[in-house]
């Protein structure tokens, strides 16, 4: 396959950047997203010039680092998958791709495709903790009886990777599908209820210093989410916000 990309260069998060054109040919079709950036970034230093800076860590979809805005969507062109699981089959011979950081103003761009998520990171302080006793003896896990549909519900938002994709679907930067997701994982179970109301409104008011949207309900942030986290961790996690200005 012969493609022409046009990628997003930035030197840095004070610089100007801007599109610029590239040309790659012998791609595969097997070849990951990432790895066809990867034989970009060696066509280039072989020319003594700069490789595209893109994040990655794992390449499995598991750490959520690999945060591109591909043809206009997070992740690329396909369903349930992060970028460095897409592959170069999706595309077609001749392709013109573009390639861009994720855009909000809560995610600055660090340098070309490298963005700053450390929000996030900030938001679950805020929050994502439960008070256990570790001295004495280490409780039995199957101790607490847990509903099988409460502990299926939790696992599944706790399943959030942290990627940033439903920020970047959305028209307004909402983190409201993540932090729902990270408010749901605890509300969920009864380890969780000790901090249940301080989280919700901690993890919230979080979010708002950052600087993300508000919701509008389009729903854009479920589709593009690589682990499918559902819009009802929205719903619970503002059910447990008016739960806690009551109790």
């Amino acid at each position: 396959m012969k493609l022409k990309l046009k990628i997003w260069r930035q030197k840095d998060s004070d610089s100007k950047g801007q599109m610029v054109d590239y040309d790659i040919d012998n791609i595969s079709p097997d070849m990951s997203f990432l790895e066809m950036l990867d034989l970009l970034n060696n066509k280039l230093i072989v020319n003594d010039q700069n490789p595209v800076s893109f994040d990655h860590d794992c390449r499995e979809g598991i750490c959520g680092s690999c945060s591109l805005y591909i043809n206009g969507e997070p992740h690329g062109p396909d369903r349930g998958i992060t970028t460095c699981q897409l592959h170069m089959r999706k595309f077609k011979d001749g392709d013109t791709i573009f390639v861009e950081p994720f855009r909000a103003s809560a995610f600055p761009v660090i340098k070309d495709l490298v963005i700053d998520r450390s929000a996030f990171d900030r938001i679950q302080h805020a929050g994502g903790y439960i008070s256990i006793n570790t001295s004495g003896n280490t409780q039995d896990a199957n101790s607490i009886p847990i509903n099988k549909s409460n502990a299926d519900d939790a696992f599944d938002a706790a399943t959030c990777i942290g990627c940033g994709a439903c920020v970047a679907t959305c028209k307004n930067s909402s983190a409201m599908l993540f932090v729902g997701a990270k408010v749901s994982q605890y509300a969920l179970l009864p380890q969780g209820q000790i901090e249940a109301s301080d989280r919700v409104t901690n993890m919230i008011n979080q979010m708002d210093l950052e600087g993300f949207g508000n919701c509008s309900n389009t729903g854009a942030c479920e589709v593009e989410c690589p682990k499918g986290i559902s819009l009802d961790n929205i719903a619970r996690m503002n059910r447990e916000l008016m739960k806690s200005k009551v109790l």
